[in-house]
């Protein structure tokens, strides 16, 4: 590198003097000539243009001296204070003279005062400052595979701006065992450059080759360009296409969306061109199937979901794929694309019931199988994992007897009253996430069995019925109930048979098998009967038949179906007394003794005097309701000596029932009264109240020592009896009512033939006892009168007898109360205090009584 600098710089010199010597050969013709080479720097030396002119330095500025150049004139320039031509911009010879052989800078120099003109030329000389150019970086040569060898391919030579050697251009090419460069030249600078084929190409194996050809100029120094040559091997459609994979496989869920893409096929051919571009499509042995659910793009390859995926339909899919190119005549290969559907949870469980015992009796033992139940989930995996649970709070529960299915088995006992039907509700449940579900109802049916007897409202009942009654009248509706179902709730009734005193009970009452309607077969007589008590069966249809009882108390309520009726004497005739003439006003002449049969206020009696036939005023009157007939006033001789009296006794019903009696009285003298009557009251007042004092005192002492009151009632009565065996008030079927006072208790006992709350054995006494003061319906006078003193009947007054009346009429009513409640309550096994509550009402239905005396 060091040397060609030296050779260069030598060179520069030899022109430099060469140029002086011409330029001083020239002086004389009036035309300078000069040389620079080219690409000479700035201020470069060209000539001393003023000496060789002739001309002084000091007379350059006043004469005007100045250069001139017809074409770029700034190449060169004057230096006035010198008269040195210098170079003044870069020269470049091919820009100013292509590649012309002769290259020169025309200039004119002006001087004024005088004018003159003078021509100066400077030849350019050329330098090797241009390497050959190619017309481009490539050169591209496309060679088909199968051309043959020694075939030769035309390249373009490079070009250099330079002139004589250093133009002259010589081509090598970069090794390569498949080509070889030849040159031809035509003259001395023209070249004709070709590739020779030296061996077969084969694109497959070498698509492409890259060769560097490099042009190299004869200036020194050399300088040289280069172009890559860019060979192409062009295909012959002599190759198949390959896929990259034999087999390609994917795995899509069955719930991928249309247009999901499946997986991309890959096929090369190792051609190219149309010989390499592959067409896919299915393989003429696929189903119709693929084809609604897959489609594959013919140029990019895709294949793509076009149908519904279904795993529990098909699990997978083997498609056959194809690749053919375009080549003539075309080429193929075959793949296998292997699609596996991934199972989702998108179906729900299924429940089928196979077999069912309905309905199931109500007393069936537990674990007795009420129905079969398959369940079933067409999912596979968790997603068809299957468990079943049941309604809660049901007798039931499922076992699992195989895989998939469950008994329904009665888990408690069952009762078909309190619940008649189940709706028991299967729920299968899958372990997919989030999971499934389904659910079936089973209706089971619970059959009744005859467990439940018939039970009534309540276990007895209370009935008032009027006496008196039409036979055959409906007294009451028992009704029992069933909890039972169909014929085991089917209730009959019937009467529970027994006697009533001597007669049959269904002589008395019947009821009716389906209705329970209980009738009065005939009339009910208060005053023979006045309760019946009895038991009514209700038996249901099952097998075997269950039944229970309800008691009926029937109570026969009074009506005023009986007149009074008088005792004594009275009750046949007329009744005669004696009374003295000298008897003062307020005498009691004789007692009207009268009872009903009824009860209550039908039986509750009240005495009238019946005004005389001849419209006197009777010296008599009656008490209303003690029935003493007593002196108004003294009598006298105007009196009239046998007066006829008329007493209507009546009772309180309705209608008001009554009867009369006679009354006649006769006016003595006292002294025919007293021979009569003596022996009389000797024996009615002595004796009798010393028998009454005894037998109260009795009474309370045995009453005192002992609870049995029968005893004591039985004790008193036979006392009673052998005091006065001819009084009649023992004798059977004669009632007896003893009076203490006016304005005092009483009570009232009469033998009848009839049976009470039990009805068995031999007929009671019936005892009953009312206290029931004044009736708020009496004047003072009446008052009055049932405050007199009481008297016998001859008029003698008897205080220990008449309080000893009162206590004793105190301690019968106790009796009487205590004695009917205890022989109820010992055979109808109730509280006593019921039973007075019983009494109670019933006697304030009969709110006012009677009262008589002896």
């Amino acid at each position: 590198m060091l040397f060609s600098r030296l050779r260069g710089l030598r060179a520069r010199r030899l022109l430099l003097l060469s140029l002086l010597l011409l330029i001083g050969w020239q002086a004389g013709s009036g035309q300078l000539h000069y040389s620079v080479s080219e690409e000479a720097k700035h201020g470069t030396f060209v000539g001393r243009i003023a000496q060789d002119l002739g001309l002084e330095l000091a007379e350059l500025v006043p004469r005007l001296f100045r250069v001139a150049s017809k074409d770029r004139g700034d190449l060169l320039e004057v230096n006035l204070q010198n008269g040195i031509l210098f170079v003044n911009s870069r020269i470049d010879r091919e820009a100013l003279c292509g590649r012309s052989e002769e290259c020169s800078i025309h200039l004119e120099v002006i001087v004024d005062r005088p004018l003159q003109v003078f021509h100066v030329n400077v030849k350019v000389k050329d330098i090797n400052d241009n390497p050959p150019v190619f017309k481009g970086s490539e050169q591209r040569i496309f060679i088909p595979e199968n051309r043959q060898l020694g075939s030769r391919f035309p390249l373009e030579g490079a070009a250099d701006a330079d002139i004589g050697v250093n133009s002259l251009l010589t081509y090598t090419l970069s090794p390569t065992e498949y080509f070889s460069l030849k040159v031809e030249t035509t003259d001395e600078l023209s070249k004709s450059l070709s590739l020779e084929l030296r061996k077969s190409l084969d694109r497959e194996e070498t698509p492409e080759l890259q060769l560097l050809l490099t042009a190299t100029d004869g200036g020194k120094p050399e300088l040289e360009g280069t172009v890559r040559l860019q060979i192409t091997v062009l295909d012959v459609n002599d190759n198949a296409p390959l896929f990259d994979q034999a087999v390609y496989r994917a795995q899509l869920v069955e719930s991928t969306a249309n247009g999901t893409l499946v997986t991309t096929l890959n096929a090369s051919d190792a051609d190219e061109g149309v010989n390499g571009e592959v067409v896919f499509s299915f393989g003429n042995d696929v189903s119709a199937d693929i084809q609604e659910k897959f489609k594959v793009d013919s140029i990019l390859g895709e294949i793509r979901v076009i149908g519904d995926l279904d795993y529990e339909k098909i699990k997978s899919y083997e498609i056959q794929v194809k690749a053919v190119d375009k080549g003539t005549p075309p080429m193929s290969n075959h793949c296998k694309v292997l699609v596996k559907v991934l199972d989702i949870n998108d179906n729900t469980p299924e429940l089928e019931i196979t077999s069912l015992s309905l309905p199931i009796k109500e007393d069936a033992p537990l674990s007795t199988v009420i129905a079969l139940i398959k369940v079933s989930d067409r999912d596979s995996g968790d997603n068809g994992q299957v468990t079943c649970s049941l309604t809660p709070h049901v007798p039931f529960k499922l076992v699992s007897t195989f895989k998939n299915y469950y008994s329904l088995v009665l888990d408690s006992a069952l009762d078909r009253e309190t619940t008649a039907d189940y709706k028991v509700v299967v729920t299968a449940r899958d372990g997919g996430s989030p999971s499934l579900w389904a659910t079936a109802s089973v209706s089971v049916e619970v059959a009744d069995v005859n467990d439940n007897a018939p039970a009534f409202a309540q276990p007895e009942y209370t009935v008032f019925v009027k006496e008196n009654n039409p036979p055959g009248a409906h007294i009451f509706t028992v009704s029992a109930t069933d909890a039972d179902a169909q014929e085991n709730a089917l209730v009959s009734y019937s009467l529970v048979e027994r006697r009533v005193g001597e007669r049959l009970l269904s002589s008395f009452v019947s009821v009716h098998a389906e209705s329970g309607k209980v009738f009065a077969l005939q009339p009910l007589d208060h005053e023979e009967l006045e309760l019946l008590q009895f038991q009514v069966s209700a038996r249901d249809a099952g097998v075997p038949a269950l039944g229970s009882n309800v008691t009926l108390q029937v109570f026969v309520l009074d009506e005023n179906d009986n007149a009074p009726a008088l005792l004594g004497p009275q009750a046949g005739s007329s009744v005669s007394e004696l009374v003295s003439r000298s008897i003062g006003a307020g005498h009691v002449v004789t007692k009207v003794r009268a009872v009903d049969a009824d009860s209550g206020y039908n039986a509750w009696l009240s005495y009238e005097l019946q005004p005389s036939t001849g419209g006197a005023r009777s010296p008599f009157r009656v008490g209303l309701y003690t029935g003493e007939i007593s002196t108004t006033r003294a009598l006298d001789e105007a009196d009239a000596p046998r007066q006829r009296l008329l007493v209507l006794v009546k009772d309180h019903g309705e209608p008001v029932l009554t009867t009369t009696a006679t009354v006649l009285v006769s006016l003595v003298e006292s002294g025919q009264i007293q021979k009569a009557s003596l022996p009389v009251l000797t024996g009615a007042v002595g004796p009798q109240a010393s028998l009454v004092d005894v037998n109260v005192y009795l009474i309370i002492a045995i009453c005192a020592v002992s609870s049995l009151l029968v005893l004591t009632l039985l004790l008193y009565t036979a006392l009673r009896c052998s005091a006065t065996p001819t009084d009649g008030a023992c004798a059977p079927g004669k009632p007896v009512l003893v009076c203490s006072s006016a304005v005092g208790s009483w009570s009232y006992s009469q033998q009848r033939r009839q049976r009470v709350c039990s009805g068995e054995g031999l007929p009671k006494t019936d005892l009953m006892a009312f206290s029931p003061g004044l009736s708020p319906g009496l004047n003072i006078l009446e008052r009055s009168e049932q405050a007199e003193v009481n008297s016998d009947l001859s008029g003698n007054v008897s205080p220990n007898l008449s309080y000893d009346f009162n206590l004793f009429l105190d301690l019968t009513s106790f009796l009487k109360v205590s004695l009917f409640t205890r022989e109820c309550s010992l055979e109808r096994k109730i509280p006593r205090a019921s039973l007075l509550l019983q009494i109670k009402r019933r006697e304030k239905l009969q709110d006012l009584s009677r009262c008589q005396t002896i």
